[in-house]
């Protein structure tokens, strides 16, 4: 395991994680709108995280040393929720249809706010451990000063 290993996979999940944020907050933000450019209601993104992917090179190397394959995280892809829209009556809405119901994203505030605080955690769980590591390395470094 390389010097800074640790330090590439903390910051490969911080900007995971802030990505999942960001997404997150386009969902509230788009609770209410009733109408995209494809004529449709908002629908709820999520991120699909998988494990970073080596270089062939570098793993041809890993197979022949003692060394950790850990690789941190990245984004495989932004999904679309298919789960089906909300409907309200609302019959002097412009986009309600002729019968008074209009569609509403998929967005639930609730889960959103939940998955925000999980995501808020996750991000502070990767920097308190980038601060060990850090704190680590100094120490190893006073330790070779002696």
């Amino acid at each position: 395991m390389g010097l800074f290993d640790s330090l590439n996979i903390n910051a490969s999940a911080l900007t995971a994680e802030k990505t999942r944020i960001d997404i997150i907050s386009k969902n509230i933000a788009n609770a209410n709108t009733t109408r995209t450019t494809g004529g449709m209601p908002y629908r709820r993104q999520m991120v699909v995280f998988e494990e970073s992917k080596k270089t062939p090179f570098s793993t041809y190397l890993d197979r022949y040393s003692n060394k950790f394959n850990g690789n941190g995280v990245e984004i495989s892809e932004i999904v679309e929720d298919q789960t089906p829209f909300k409907l309200k009556y609302e019959p002097g809405h412009p986009d309600a249809d002729e019968n008074g119901y209009v569609m509403l994203p998929n967005v639930d505030m609730v889960n959103e706010m939940v998955d925000m605080i999980d995501a808020q955690r996750a991000y502070e769980a990767n920097i308190t451990a980038m601060n060990i590591t850090k704190s680590m390395l100094m120490k190893a470094l006073e330790i070779g000063r002696r």
